[in-house]
C-alpha cells in the first residue's frame, strides 16, 4: 500500500479518479462538430486536425460538466481522500483550490517516497499521479 514520507500506512477513506482526455474533432467554421455518414469518411479530416497537435476539446472522465452541478465529488470534513489523475497524451498540472496534496506520487511510482505539502503537481504524458488530502474543513473545493 501507499505509505507517507516517513515509510507509515496511508489510509484513505475514499478514492476519486479523473481522467483527462484530449479530442482532436473536426469543426465546422461555425463551431459546431462535423458530422458524416460512416467512420471512413471521417479519417483524412480526423488525421488533419491530430497533425495539428493541438486538442479541440479536453475533457475530465469523458465529457463535458463531468465532475460539477449533480454529479459533482463531494467529501465529508474528515475525510481522507486519494485522488488519482491520469493524461494520456500531454502534461497535466492538477491543483486543489483550497487545499493541497498533503502527500502526492507526481511521476505514477507509487513506491517512491512522496512529496510533502503541494499546492500544485504534474502528471506526465502518458501517465498518472496520486495525490492524498484529508479536508479539514467545509467549503467548495476545486479540482482544476
Amino acid at each position: 500500500g501507499l505509505r507517507d514520507g516517513y515509510g507509515d500506512p496511508i489510509r484513505y477513506d475514499r478514492a476519486f479518479y479523473f481522467g483527462e482526455q484530449n479530442y482532436y474533432v473536426p469543426m465546422n467554421p461555425d463551431g459546431t462538430s462535423k458530422r458524416y455518414g460512416n467512420f471512413a469518411l471521417q479519417m483524412a479530416d480526423m488525421i488533419s486536425v491530430m497533425r495539428g497537435l493541438a486538442p479541440t476539446h479536453i475533457a475530465f472522465n469523458g465529457t463535458y460538466g463531468a465532475l460539477t452541478a449533480d454529479i459533482r465529488l463531494e467529501a465529508e470534513v474528515g475525510e481522507t481522500i486519494l485522488m488519482l489523475h491520469s493524461q494520456a497524451n500531454n502534461p497535466s498540472f492538477p491543483h486543489l483550490i483550497g487545499g493541497h496534496g498533503d502527500w502526492v506520487w507526481p511521476y505514477g511510482k507509487f513506491n517512491n517516497r512522496p512529496d510533502e505539502g503541494l499546492e500544485s503537481w504534474d502528471v506526465v504524458a502518458g501517465g498518472t499521479a496520486a495525490a492524498v488530502y484529508t479536508f479539514e474543513q467545509e467549503g467548495v473545493y476545486a479540482y482544476l
